[in-house]
């Protein structure tokens, strides 16, 4: 099993929370918080496009403003802050952290070169067009790990079964710019000599498409627990690459559990 260090926020960006600042003589952090820490294990591919799949654990850290309109949150959100929130509309700043990929994740890689660490930074607007949907959009340009720009939409349709269980599911769609499948399909011609794989150089467009699906069970009062799956087919400059097509799979599954717990705190 591979420990890979993936934090997952659904608002994390306090450097963005002037918005919660309005109230006269308070700090923009002044208030109640929550702090929800817990743990996913899940099956999935080895790397994005990996025909392999293997057990691997990431932790998760939530940290949001406690009295939020969120609704409706999914482990596919990357870690935000909303500078609009309406209710039914929410918009704003969102980031992700990205790690680095070599050959210790899969043989499939040696020769490639290595997508650094780094992360991407952007925004995010969610609409809830009835009260059981939800319909995100993320916009992300890369920073160190690749200099292209990546782009998420899902829809998200969500029920509650009595008072702890909520079952979800929806499609998800995924684009990007050419210098993000530069940096993760492509394969250029000293990359080529070292791995055997043959050139490769991607335009921009779609990623892939998919399905997934979640039900979160709320054990007690502050401890969430969950299993969810998901399906995504590799599409465009990503399906027709070289990694893809002699070594991998367009067809990405991924299954697991997750479980965290919630630590309320009031910030002065």
């Amino acid at each position: 099993m591979r420990i890979h260090v993936v934090f997952l926020a659904s608002q994390a960006f306090l450097l963005a929370a002037g918005a919660v600042a309005a109230e006269e003589g308070r700090y923009p952090w002044s208030g109640d918080w929550y702090l929800k820490i817990g743990a996913t294990g899940f099956l999935g591919p080895e790397y994005e496009g990996s025909s392999k799949r293997m057990l691997q654990a990431a932790p998760l850290v939530s940290l949001g403003k406690a009295g939020s309109a969120v609704r409706f949150s999914s482990r596919n959100d990357n870690m935000s802050y909303a500078l609009l929130d309406q209710g039914h509309f929410r918009a704003g700043a969102v980031g992700k952290l990205i790690f680095e990929r070599d050959e210790d994740d899969s043989s499939d890689l040696d020769g490639l070169d290595r997508p650094k660490f780094g992360g991407e930074v952007g925004g995010f607007a969610e609409v809830y067009p009835t009260d059981w949907m939800r319909l995100r959009a993320e916009i992300r340009q890369g920073i160190r790990s690749h200099h292209g720009v990546v782009a998420d939409v899902a829809a998200d349709a969500f029920a509650d079964l009595g008072d702890t269980v909520r079952i979800s599911a929806g499609p998800r769609l995924t684009a990007a710019s050419s210098d993000y499948f530069d940096a993760y399909y492509g394969v250029n011609a000293a990359e080529s000599a070292a791995s055997g794989l043959g050139t490769y150089d991607p335009g921009g467009g779609i990623h892939s498409a998919g399905l997934g699906a979640e039900i979160n069970w709320m054990a007690t009062e502050k401890l969430e627990t969950g299993v969810y799956a998901e399906y995504r087919r590799l599409m465009g400059a990503a399906a027709d690459s070289s990694l893809v097509r002699e070594r991998g799979s367009r067809d990405q599954f991924l299954v697991g559990v997750t479980a965290t717990y919630r630590f309320d705190f009031t910030l002065p």
